[in-house]
């Protein structure tokens, strides 16, 4: 009775087209529960959109913006494996076992608890739980948290799905590397190897599948019969090799012809004028950031091309979820559908091409000249000059635990707020988590998640119900503390304070205090003037890493050279390997017959 409560509840405050005269308690339970569609970007920054302060061109993310609340103050990972395993479950990285991402992963580490780097067996999804509850469940695009049969979707609450199921690949050939991390490109459908066609775009062709299974599942159904459905949609958008149709491309032309700085800063005064954050916010720091003006014209052209094939595969991904929309749309679905949109960290600042793994292996596999950049063959970055825009106004970037790595754009568009429009459109200031976001669905969809028997892990997120209903609802009290830790950099959250800690090259190892709230750029360290504090955040910090079983890593470890490490270890010297026993073989056995006929 609990449940038909809340449906009946629900029934008042939202305003939906599915007809229910007629229909049986229990059919009106289903139609009431809203569906649900999570989109996630990759490694899109903080203002790469537009109602985050971009130019790049996202009406229909907009749209959702408009007509949803957008949260300014949320954090992920800062890598994306640890993002989606939180995502996913509503805990926190290390507890769900997948402290760092695979890739990154260090030798002394391998197999530890928090390090498996995949979902341990004891975490529950919320596709379980809402698949359990009625819900028809889909996965389409990016995976990342295991490719074990019982880590796959089909085991982890998932009705339907295909999925990529490494850090990435290929946009534009289905069987094409990114980067010699895998020995192939893993694609699953339904659990098992996909058939792939070896051309297509990734975005569209993520798009394309998703439609497809809803249309197969609800096209033709009474409204009665339909049971609600939540859809995991995860892009490659814009991982590296950043690549984009042509005509999204070109709409980009001439428009970061001024250079990374002009766009830092354009972005800082845009995120201000749209009220994400308080007038008078500091610009975060910086350093090497090069002078546009110094460089030279062929320079300054290859760069800024760069940037405009960033723009336009971010534009192309916003295409293909208008494309989503109006099918779901076509449905009669969209007034009873919740929107979730994030990215799975911020922007990317690397160029593979700057590593020995990276350059041994991209240079028999791509070109980087500026007349392909973005199409098929072709391999683009963004470097970390144009990074400087993207995490605009925040500083540090994706693997670090600076703003810049870890705030990310949350939209989040309810059947409840469309049905009170005092509350479009607002923004949300508080601080937020990407753990909060199952626990929020959980609620919405009138499910109890089951807490910790027999060894469950329980949910450390919290819901934004309240904030969805009150934009300046608390949902942590002011001794809350959360703490994170990725790779050895490090923070812990409460209130409006974050203590953090960043390792060579982008920081120094060292324990800083900040007010995030009023320097979201990270740019006054508060330790000497705020002892008390600083101590007891860092006694909070230690008693975190206790509980969530944090590892010590390494002397001189770096994420970015363990990734070359671990490329040329697991993949690029075991491949070598065959030719070179081949060679070595044959090299023998010619010896050895020139030899013979010597004799003769």
């Amino acid at each position: 009775m609990h449940r038909l409560a809340l449906a009946a509840r629900l029934f008042l405050a939202v305003s939906t087209v599915v007809p229910v005269q007629g229909a049986t308690a229990n059919e009106l339970q289903a139609v009431l529960r809203p569906n649900i569609v999570v989109i996630v970007a990759d490694d899109l920054g903080y203002s790469d959109i537009g109602s985050f302060g971009s130019e790049i061109p996202t009406p229909n993310l907009d749209a959702l913006a408009r007509e949803g609340m957008r949260f300014s103050s949320f954090h992920v990972s800062g890598e994306c494996s640890p993002t989606r395993a939180m995502l996913l479950t509503g805990i926190r990285s290390h507890r769900t076992g997948v402290g760092a991402m695979h890739e990154t992963v260090p030798k002394a580490l391998e197999g530890k608890p928090g390090y498996l780097t995949v979902l341990k067996p004891n975490v529950v999804t919320v596709s379980s739980l809402l698949q359990r509850s009625g819900y028809r469940t889909y996965a389409v695009g990016k995976w990342h948290v295991g490719k074990e049969a019982h880590n796959l979707p089909p085991a982890r609450g998932f009705d339907r799905s295909l999925i990529q199921g490494d850090s990435g690949s290929d946009n534009w050939e289905s069987d094409q590397r990114y980067l010699a991390l895998t020995d192939r490109v893993y694609w699953f459908e339904d659990g098992k190897r996909a058939m792939m066609p070896k051309e297509f775009y990734s975005s569209r062709f993520y798009a394309d599948k998703a439609i497809d299974y809803l249309r197969n599942d609800w096209a033709g159904k009474k409204a009665a019969k339909r049971p609600p459905f939540f859809l995991y949609f995860a892009f490659q958008a814009n991982h590296i090799p950043l690549q984009a149709p042509p005509e999204f491309i070109e709409r980009q032309r001439g428009r970061y012809d001024a250079g990374w700085t002009a766009l830092r800063n354009q972005r800082y005064a845009r995120t201000i004028e749209l009220g994400l954050l308080p007038i008078g916010t500091p610009l975060g720091g910086w350093p090497g950031l090069e002078n546009w003006n110094f460089l030279d014209a062929k320079r300054r052209a290859y760069e800024a091309r760069r940037m405009e094939v960033y723009a336009g595969m971010a534009e192309s991904m916003d295409f293909e979820i208008g494309r989503l929309r109006e099918a779901i749309r076509a449905l009669g679905a969209d007034d009873n559908t919740l929107f979730v949109f994030l990215s799975d960290n911020g922007a990317e600042p690397s160029d593979p091409y700057e590593y020995f793994s990276g350059r041994l292996w991209l240079a028999t596999q791509y070109t980087r000249s500026i007349d392909r950049l973005g199409a098929k063959g072709a391999y683009a970055s963004i470097g970390r000059n144009w990074v400087s825009a993207a995490v605009s106004p925040l500083s540090t970037h994706k693997f670090y635990a600076g703003e810049g790595g870890l705030r990310v754009p949350l939209i989040i568009r309810s059947p409840s707020i469309s049905a009170h429009s005092k509350t479009h459109g607002r923004i949300v200031s508080t601080f937020t988590h990407v753990t909060d976001i199952t626990p929020t669905l959980l609620e919405l969809a009138g499910i109890t998640h089951p807490g910790a028997p027999g060894g469950l892990e329980p949910i450390t997120g919290r819901s934004l119900v309240p904030l969805l209903r009150d934009n300046t609802a608390q949902i942590r009290g002011p001794a809350d503390t959360l703490g994170y830790e990725l790779a050895g950099n490090a923070a812990l959250f409460e209130g409006d304070l974050k203590l953090v800690r960043n390792l060579p090259p982008i920081g120094d190892g060292e324990w800083r205090l900040f007010d995030i709230v009023r320097d979201v750029g990270e740019t006054k360290d508060l330790r000497a003037t705020r002892p008390q504090d600083y101590r007891r955040l860092l006694a909070a910090y230690q008693r975190f890493e206790i509980e969530d079983g944090v590892q010590a890593l390494p002397d001189g470890y770096s994420p970015q050279q363990q990734i070359s490490i671990n490329a040329l270890r697991r993949v690029i010297l075991p491949e070598l390997a065959w030719p070179a026993v081949t060679v070595v073989t044959l090299s023998l056995f010619w010896l050895a017959l020139r030899k013979r006929r010597r004799r003769r």
